[in-house]
């Protein structure tokens, strides 16, 4: 019998979005369709670690991948000028896939030189375990949308979770390496529901 993958178990959508947003959502967010990038987040929240890689990498094209819609319309809100709802000139270069980001990876060759996983839902209850996204078929996708050289770049702050991922990476015959990395704080970071010090960074490569 086929194995019946596991879909994106987060919300799709939250409270209901002001007037802006829902225009930004529908006039704006289709002529940021992506095609191809050098790097890629996914599920980005609100978007602030992805409007910091756009500053930071202004050659560079970078997709966000956030099935919530709440979370694309903050990052529309937060890219596009009040007045007239076009895009800053320092985002130009974000690209959003608002769904799941297998069903992007799949019909896309792009090969990112960072692909970046920052405070995952770890599903801390044992019958949730499945729903977990980072499991070792998703980080072998992910491994073969790598430019040569490429990194997977993951943080959380439930420790549990880190070492669950660790052992996946292993069971895709990846290479982890446990890094302290000093990256703008997110608000899922501020939030940190396990209550640990500070996250967990790992770097994958192939």
């Amino acid at each position: 019998m086929e194995k019946q993958e596991i879909r994106t178990f987060g919300r799709r959508h939250g409270k209901k979005l002001s007037a802006r947003q829902q225009s930004l959502i529908d006039n704006i967010l289709p002529t940021l369709y992506p095609t191809t990038g050098d790097i890629l987040e996914i599920g980005f929240g609100a978007g602030e670690h992805v409007r910091d890689l756009a500053r930071n990498h202004p050659d560079k094209t970078i997709i966000g991948a956030e099935p919530f819609m709440n979370g694309v319309a903050s990052l529309l809100s937060a890219i596009t000028d009040e007045k007239t709802n076009q895009v800053l000139n320092e985002y130009k270069n974000i690209r959003i896939w608002a769904d799941d980001v297998r069903d992007f990876l799949r019909k896309n060759d792009s090969k990112f030189s960072q692909i970046w996983v920052l405070h995952p839902d770890p599903w801390p209850k044992a019958r949730h375990v499945k729903r977990r996204l980072l499991s070792s078929d998703f980080l072998t996708l992910l491994s073969k949308h790598l430019a040569t050289n490429g990194e997977i770049i993951i943080g959380t702050d439930h420790w549990e979770y880190f070492d669950w991922i660790l052992m996946q990476t292993k069971s895709a015959n990846l290479h982890a390496t446990i890094a302290n990395l000093d990256i703008i704080q997110t608000r899922y970071q501020h939030k940190n529901k396990a209550g640990t010090d500070s996250p967990k960074y790992l770097i994958i490569k192939n």
